[in-house]
């Protein structure tokens, strides 16, 4: 079997390319996709040849085809349709770890079926859910506590939308794009723009990826708070001011990464278990505001530029196959 999957080629350019699929087994399923996610920072870092030498094995996706830098067939959010295999699974809609294709032969124990509740069109928002997930594991709020993100995009909003869920928190976003308030407005969440002044706050969430972002989260803490890190910088550097109250202040960075869980949860939950609880979270129908575009896979390649570049507007782009 092979299978039409996008393939970014050379920094910036990207094409549809048949790829070799696995042979089916008793222990695999043969699945048509019905939508994948597109995941723009770290898609961009791949489009743009971003990703580090050093990293090359970590960032491998679970069914990535191909080798960094390129060509590599990636993508980790896709939705499809059991078309063989197991009696119970045929015919179910499934989420898996698979890249941006049309087809695939994957392993029983790599996908999982979504519940009644949780739509197709938006179970692709499950991988950032699984992050979104694992960083308050991260951070562990106590009952309480104020808590911000800096950074409205699809991992900041998803995160303020399972914070808003909790009512012993106080919950603040910030964003430099005010019309990203619109996008909470259905969350018990306060849009915070970068040029208010706000009280400071016990755990900050950085999602923006950019320096002052983080500087923005730093500044906004109280004494002994921390920033959980969900930024992934590639191989670009980062600039900080670290002097002033960050020792005094007792501040803390701590990275938070998918590729492992929590470590408060790790004795006790799977890999599986974190990603059928974040498929969970998506009953929720006010998650649909952060699915702002619609494109079909065989336009792909065309768009890419437009999706992927920086300041692209709009949050989370589903592809339709």
């Amino acid at each position: 079997m092979r299978t039409v999957a996008l393939t970014y080629t050379a920094p910036r350019q990207a094409e549809l390319r048949e790829w070799p699929q696995p042979a089916m087994s008793d222990a695999m399923v043969r699945v048509r996709t019905l939508f994948s996610g597109l995941s723009r920072g770290t898609e961009r870092l791949i489009f743009e040849g971003r990703v580090p030498e050093s990293e090359h094995d970590i960032m491998r996706a679970p069914f990535q085809q191909g080798d960094f830098p390129f060509p590599v067939a990636y993508g980790y959010a896709a939705v499809s349709l059991v078309e063989e295999g197991p009696d119970d699974l045929v015919g179910r809609q499934i989420f898996s770890l698979s890249p941006h294709q049309e087809q695939a032969c994957l392993p029983v124990d790599a996908v999982l079926p979504l519940p009644a509740d949780v739509p197709a069109s938006r179970a692709i928002l499950a991988a950032n859910m699984e992050t979104a997930v694992n960083a308050i594991w991260d951070a562990s709020p106590k009952p309480g506590s104020r808590v911000a993100i800096v950074g409205a995009g699809l991992l900041g909003c998803l995160i303020a939308g399972l914070l808003s869920a909790r009512g012993d928190l106080s919950v603040s976003v910030v964003d430099v794009l005010p019309q990203r308030s619109a996008t909470l407005s259905d969350f018990h969440v306060s849009f915070i723009s970068t040029t208010e002044r706000m009280d400071p706050v016990e755990t900050v969430f950085h999602t923006s990826a950019s320096d002052a972002g983080l500087q923005t989260a730093i500044e906004m803490l109280a004494f002994e708070g921390q920033v959980i890190e969900l930024s992934w910088f590639g191989s670009r550097m980062v600039s900080l001011d670290l002097g002033g109250a960050f020792h005094s202040k007792r501040l803390t960075i701590k990275g938070s990464q998918v590729g492992q869980v929590a470590k408060v949860r790790r004795a006790s939950t799977t890999y599986r278990d974190r990603l059928a609880q974040a498929i969970g979270h998506l009953s929720d129908p006010r998650f649909d505001a952060l699915i702002t575009e619609e494109v079909a896979f065989e336009n792909l390649p065309a768009e890419l530029p437009r999706l992927l570049g920086e300041g692209a507007a709009g949050i989370a782009t589903r592809i339709r196959y």
